[in-house]
């Protein structure tokens, strides 16, 4: 038993060193809205395990980024800081609401649909009402079309069409 155990080991270590080259791993992925968040007082982002459809706290901050994956989560994060003190420095806060940092990368020109130009980054501050979740902010700040899936397509007619398309993954993301 114990040199089964060794074997595994042995296999699993040897792995780690002849693993497949990224750009052999994946010829296609998807370009999509990837969603991330950062809990009050974090200062790196995190892909959200679930949909904007959560309760999200006094001094969050939300983050959306147009990414290319080939994964189930998204690894693009937005490219601003998720820092609530710079995001919401000039937004009071009071009793009766809630202010979110809010952070909507339009991502790169790599992975744009055909004929269309990534926006500039849209960066700030959201008051809500307390009961507001992280849907609630993006819908003050952007326009949504979304998939009867309930995944985000587009914000503000970007990407103007397309939801969650397949495509081979960009030149500029392949490693040589």
């Amino acid at each position: 038993m114990k040199f089964k155990s060794l074997l595994i080991a042995i296999v699993l270590l040897a792995s780690t060193f002849f693993a497949i080259p990224q750009s052999h791993a994946a010829t296609k992925g998807w370009r999509y809205w990837g969603y991330f968040q950062a809990a009050p007082g974090a200062t790196k982002w995190s892909a959200a395990m679930t949909g904007p459809t959560v309760d999200i706290a006094d001094g969050s901050v939300e983050g959306w980024s147009f990414v290319f994956s080939s994964d189930d989560v998204p690894s693009l994060m937005p490219s601003v800081k998720p820092s609530f003190s710079s995001i919401c420095a000039k937004v009071k806060g009071d009793k009766d609401t809630k202010r979110i940092g809010l952070v909507i990368d339009f991502g790169s020109t790599a992975w744009a649909p055909k004929g269309e130009k990534p926006r500039k980054t849209i960066t700030t501050c959201v008051r809500t009402a307390k009961a507001s979740q992280g849907i609630d902010v993006l819908y003050q700040v952007v326009k949504i079309r979304a998939a009867s899936s309930g995944l985000i397509c587009g914000l503000s007619g970007y990407p103007a069409k397309e939801c969650g398309l397949e495509i081979p993954t960009p030149k500029t993301l392949l490693k040589k």
